[in-house]
């Protein structure tokens, strides 16, 4: 394993988020901080708790998850895709390293400044709702596992991106709406019997329920289902990049 090739490419990636530390992370912070002030704050204080928990305490797992999976995808898919942008990924490619070790890089990176950012919006929720976490080990292992996973997809889009606007596609088109349709702001318990149906069929579902459950106890699935469907997706993607890899796709042409 060439620790020193994993470090360089991990420093340089971080080095990049604290020259744009305003959009990389004060951004984010700042536009979550909003929704708990609208959500949390204002509205929730005139809404009923829900399975026992007050409203604007219910979203912190739905808001945190949405900043964390756009923030994953967006971290890693710009940090591969402007290699390839500028040419330098040829001397990637050719440097002494594997693939392995380039995947560690980069998305060990864009895994941190997620983690990083996560910490930062729950102490910043603290500021404007009170919450408990009933499971902090489990709440961990949820943030980490979504940081990885969804990193991975952020570098498997990254490489898959022929321009700029491709880049945001995905996160836009697919990835906000079903985070928004996936529980982020209510149970789908309170869906009628066929949307519930329905909306079991959206993996945002079990990341939501799975986090939120580490936080109040309460879940709208099965929390071994949760972890199973993220452990799923982590191998897929791990699967995607060693294709990806294996043939060149992407990266030769």
């Amino acid at each position: 394993m060439n620790i020193h090739g994993i470090r360089a490419i991990y420093r340089f990636e971080m080095a990049r988020t604290f020259r744009t530390i305003t959009q990389s992370i004060a951004s984010p912070v700042l536009s979550t901080s909003l929704y708990f002030v609208v959500f949390g704050a204002a509205i929730g204080s005139r809404m009923g708790d829900i399975e026992g928990v007050s409203y604007g305490a219910f979203i912190i797992p739905g808001l945190l998850m949405l900043s964390l999976l756009n923030e994953s995808i967006s971290n890693a898919s710009f940090g591969i895709y402007m290699p390839k942008w500028a040419g330098t990924i040829y001397e990637l490619l050719s440097a002494p390293v594997s693939y392995v070790e380039v995947v560690i890089g980069y998305v060990g990176a864009a895994a941190t400044k997620s983690l990083l950012l996560g910490v930062l919006i729950l102490i910043t929720a603290r500021l404007f709702v009170p919450y408990e976490i009933a499971h902090p080990f489990w709440m961990l292992c949820f943030l980490v596992l979504t940081a990885v996973t969804f990193s991975l997809f952020g570098f498997i889009i990254g490489l898959w991106a022929d321009d700029f606007q491709k880049l945001q596609l995905i996160p836009l088109m697919v990835v906000m709406p079903l985070t928004f349709l996936g529980g982020a702001f209510y149970s789908i318990k309170m869906l009628p019997p066929v949307w519930q149906t329905v909306t079991l069929f959206n993996p945002v579902v079990y990341l939501i329920s799975g986090f939120r459950w580490s936080f109040y106890g309460v879940a709208d699935v099965n929390v071994g289902v949760s972890v199973a469907v993220i452990l799923g997706f982590l191998v897929a993607c791990l699967a995607a990049v060693w294709w990806i890899f294996k043939t060149g796709w992407k990266l030769k042409a």
